[in-house]
């Protein structure tokens, strides 16, 4: 390293040193994981040409919230087994300010929820909207944008709308293409907190364990039945056997009687 390039690492250090001091301190509540688990049922639907098959699913609703003189949040994330998901799909937090009384819904980047088209978008809005008339139905909702790639298809773009609309927000459009689209509403008493439970379910712990003891009955009387089919298999595999030898032994004896009258008839 030669002496003119020992000014230009400093220059570089100094350089970094300045961004990390002006870079705007993390939230003590940023990375927040989750503390409390409910076991979540998805419903099987009717396969939909769009976001293709809907089987029944479990998944896990993870949820932790904080409160302070300032602000409350609530962070609820869905996680499905064996399935690794970005760290802002599944995701809704509600931020509470209380100096200025007003509630955010999510972010910036929208609410990411996979698998699409299950009715997951509207339990976690119903979700936050619950907590959030528990603790300050009196506040104003804080609008804001909707991402234009939400809106990538007409299909996903009404589902968005009809997610929203449902939980009492109201959806404008700024252009005529309806590309550019912003979400509010009045306050927080103006939203809704109901989903459609016919196809999102929360299952309790001895739900769960009943279904479970359920499910291993059902697999045990099936075992039995497959066993007794696996037995009378086998019995007609052996009364098969039986008869083809007899009739092999029938076929031979008619064969050695057809050769033997055919001998006396041309003696």
């Amino acid at each position: 390293m030669t002496d003119t390039d020992l000014p230009n690492a400093d220059a570089a250090a100094e350089t970094a040193s300045d961004e990390q001091a002006h870079a705007e301190p993390t939230h003590p509540w940023a990375d927040l994981p989750p503390e409390h688990f409910r076991l979540l049922r998805l419903a099987p639907l009717q396969v939909d040409r769009h976001t293709g098959a809907r089987p029944l699913r479990f998944v896990q609703l993870g949820r932790v919230e904080r409160h302070s003189k300032e602000q409350s949040l609530l962070r609820l994330t869905i996680q499905l087994p064996g399935q690794r998901l970005r760290k802002e799909q599944n995701l809704l937090e509600v931020w509470i300010d209380h100096r200025s009384k007003e509630v955010r819904f999510g972010s910036d980047k929208g609410l990411q929820v996979e698998p699409p088209n299950r009715g997951l978008g509207r339990f976690l809005l119903a979700q936050g909207i619950a907590w959030a008339r528990q603790h300050c139905a009196h506040y104003l909702v804080e609008g804001g944008a909707l991402p234009a790639k939400d809106a990538l298809s007409e299909d996903a773009r009404a589902r968005r709308d009809h997610c929203l609309q449902a939980q009492g927000f109201v959806v404008e459009y700024a252009d005529p293409l309806q590309l550019k689209a912003t979400y509010s509403a009045a306050r927080v008493s103006a939203l809704h907190s109901d989903w459609h439970t016919e196809k999102v379910q929360i299952v309790e712990l001895l739900d769960a364990a009943a279904m479970l003891q359920q499910a291993d009955h059902n697999l045990q009387e099936q075992d039995g039945k497959i066993r007794k089919l696996e037995e009378r298999i086998s019995l007609l595999k052996r009364e098969d056997g039986s008869l083809r030898f007899t009739i092999t032994c029938l076929v031979a004896f008619s064969l050695f009687q057809a050769g033997l009258l055919i001998w006396i008839a041309t003696r």
